[in-house]
C-alpha cells in the first residue's frame, strides 16, 4: 500500500503519544485508507509532499458523489488533518495541506423531552413515605421545572 511506513508511523503515534482506543485509531486509519483508495482510483501518483488542499478537496466531493453524509465527511476530514499534522509534526512533509479544509456544517438535532403526562407517571411513581423519595421528587422538579441537565443537578 502507499505511504504503508507513513501510516504505520501514524498508527503508532495514535497509540503511543495520544493514547487513542482500538476502534478510534482505526478510524483514523481508515480516513487515511479512503484517501489512499481515491487517489489509486483516479490514478494519481502522488507521494504525501505533493497532497495540496486541492487533491483533498477533490477527495471530499468524491466522497460526497459516493453518498457519503456530511457528519462522515466530518469525521474523515479530522483524521486527514490528524494524519498531515502528524506528519508535518515529523518534519515527513513541509506544513500540513488538510489545514484549510473545512467540515461541512451539521445540523444540530433538538433534544427528545418527556412530555406533561410522562412526568407526571414519573412524579407519581415515587414512593414518598421514604426520605429519599422526598429528595427524588425535588430532583425531579427540579429538573423538570427549570430545564437543568442531570449533571448541573448533581
Amino acid at each position: 500500500m502507499r505511504w504503508s511506513a507513513e501510516i504505520k508511523g501514524f498508527e503508532s503515534y495514535l497509540k503511543l503519544e495520544k493514547g487513542l482506543s482500538p476502534k478510534s485509531i482505526e478510524a483514523y486509519l481508515s480516513d487515511v485508507t479512503k484517501l489512499v483508495q481515491y487517489l489509486d482510483t483516479e490514478n494519481t501518483e502522488v507521494s504525501l509532499s505533493s497532497v495540496k488542499l486541492g487533491d483533498l478537496r477533490k477527495f471530499l466531493v468524491w466522497l460526497a458523489e459516493l453518498g457519503m453524509s456530511a457528519r462522515s465527511q466530518a469525521r474523515i476530514i479530522s483524521g486527514l488533518k490528524a494524519f498531515f499534522s502528524y506528519l508535518s509534526m515529523e518534519d515527513i512533509i513541509k506544513g500540513n495541506p488538510a489545514e484549510l479544509l473545512e467540515a461541512p456544517k451539521l445540523s444540530r438535532k433538538l433534544p427528545v423531552v418527556l412530555s406533561l403526562e410522562e412526568i407526571n407517571a414519573i412524579i407519581d411513581s415515587i414512593d414518598l413515605s421514604k426520605d429519599s423519595g422526598q429528595r427524588n421528587k425535588a430532583m425531579l422538579e427540579t429538573l423538570y421545572g427549570s430545564g437543568l441537565r442531570v449533571t448541573e443537578l448533581i
